[in-house]
């Protein structure tokens, strides 16, 4: 019913975001990658999803289509709530949940509070077709891309980076370079650790 709210941010938190459009405050629910990404009292726009239940109607809001549309993949998994697949959305980004289950990692997805290894699994079983489908993702581009990260990790850790942090680098030079060779992955990290 509302599929995108323009206006200007009134209030910001970390688990919700008031957009005053008009004169009406719709107060939406983020997740923290959505709160990261939002401006400081500044006009935005938010794609939306209503969350129609019994007892409430909840508006969810996301940072871009791709979050809105991993979303309601998560939401669509028989035992994956709005607050669970918020969550989700939360501890990872759109796309290391993409990969996450393009690559079966039942032990990542489990990870996220809330969810155990029987919803884990059901999360993949259902997801991984439409994941590979929706996104157009390649397994075997994944699979690569995880290999050399993993590689440059691995020789940051010999060069006594701390994994946490060297992961975050590799991650953010992956986004902008997909398809980086485990040297240019190493070498942009050394620069930017």
């Amino acid at each position: 019913m509302i599929t995108q709210i323009r206006g200007k941010l009134v209030e910001k938190n970390p688990t919700y975001a008031i957009v005053d459009c008009n004169g009406v405050g719709y107060l939406m629910h983020i997740s923290l990658n959505t709160y990261s990404a939002l401006p400081n009292d500044e006009n935005v726009l938010l794609y939306t999803h209503l969350s129609v239940r019994e007892d409430a109607h909840t508006l969810f809001g996301f940072v871009n289509k791709v979050e809105r549309e991993v979303f309601r993949l998560l939401t669509s998994v028989s035992g994956v709530g709005p607050s669970t697949a918020r969550t989700m959305l939360s501890s990872m980004t759109s796309s290391e949940i993409q990969q996450a289950i393009a690559l079966e990692d039942v032990k990542l997805i489990q990870s996220v509070k809330g969810i155990g290894a029987k919803t884990a699994q059901r999360v993949i079983v259902d997801l991984k077709d439409k994941m590979l489908k929706t996104f157009d993702l390649n397994e075997v581009s994944i699979v690569q891309n995880n290999t050399n990260k993993e590689e440059a990790l691995s020789a940051l850790e010999v060069l006594g980076f701390a994994r946490k942090q060297a992961d975050k680098v590799i991650g953010n030079i992956l986004k902008e370079t997909p398809d980086a060779s485990v040297e240019k992955l190493i070498k942009q990290a050394l620069k930017n650790l």
